[in-house]
């Protein structure tokens, strides 16, 4: 039994969704949660210098709380760095997050797929090889997104979310061709699955929505296989961010999470 936890690292608050899930699955894991904030949003960076940034900061993180296993639950980091941090630091054990193109491809009927993700996600090779390998079939419409990142950020915080202002960040994914409509749409960035049901709300027309949180927390889970964790030995579950701040609402929102700051 260890006390050793499970830290979770994304640009905010996008990686409460696959925190949620991980918490149902393994009770037993204390977890470290690392928000950097001080970056938010990563969209922005140039890749070189956001891949650096990442890497020193793992640096930092694994020695200072020993993780059993790092998850990334954050498809821009992911998708840029992931090969860079196994490299890096061989032996320890890391979950990345790439978009849900092959469940997607394989559930679609329309054969119209969405991938709806940040910026960096979209632009990323990574992502198209994803496509190659796993959707030739399908026709898969890459939309990349500059504001729902934040917004869900904002909602989170707020409470608040304008969702005119959904609808028309969402309206690229819903494409008519030929008779048929897209019918599935990949949210490809752990913040999106907090406003999805404002996303259905606003949508011209009912799909499926994948939200990938649960894949990654088992994915977890079955690396974690052998070991079991054990909260009596552990302190709290903790939220760390990295610009050292966090106002009100957001230690209200870690709270609400079972996580103190």
């Amino acid at each position: 039994m260890t006390d050793r936890p499970v830290l979770m690292f994304d640009s905010g608050i996008g990686g409460l969704t696959v925190l949620r899930e991980a918490r149902v699955l393994m009770p037993e894991r204390r977890f470290v949660y690392v928000a950097d904030d001080a970056a938010f949003p990563y969209g922005a960076w140039e890749e070189p210098a956001l891949k650096a940034r990442i890497l020193d900061l793992f640096g930092g993180l694994l020695q200072r709380f020993d993780p059993e296993i790092s998850v990334i639950p954050c498809n821009t980091a992911s998708t840029l760095v992931i090969d860079a941090l196994r490299e890096a630091f061989p032996g320890h054990p890391f979950v990345g997050t790439v978009p849900a193109i092959k469940p997607a491809a394989e559930r679609t009927r329309s054969g119209l797929v969405s991938v709806l993700a940040t910026p960096g996600t979209v632009k990323r090779q990574y992502t198209r090889d994803l496509i190659t390998q796993w959707a030739t079939k399908c026709h898969v419409r890459l939309v990349g997104s500059d504001r729902l990142a934040q917004m869900a950020e904002t909602y989170m915080r707020d409470g608040f979310v304008d969702e005119q202002a959904v609808k028309d960040e969402i309206a690229p994914c819903f494409i008519e061709q030929d008779g048929r409509r897209t019918d599935i749409v990949v949210l490809a960035c752990t913040h999106y699955p907090f406003l999805v049901n404002r996303m259905r709300k606003t949508a011209p027309w009912p799909v499926d929505w994948i939200d990938p949180a649960e894949a990654i927390a088992r994915r977890a889970q079955s690396l974690l296989e052998g070991s079991r964790g054990n909260r009596d030995m552990a302190g709290p579950d903790l939220a760390v961010f990295t610009s050292q701040r966090s106002d009100f609402a957001t230690r209200r929102l870690m709270q609400g999470f079972g996580l103190t700051v």
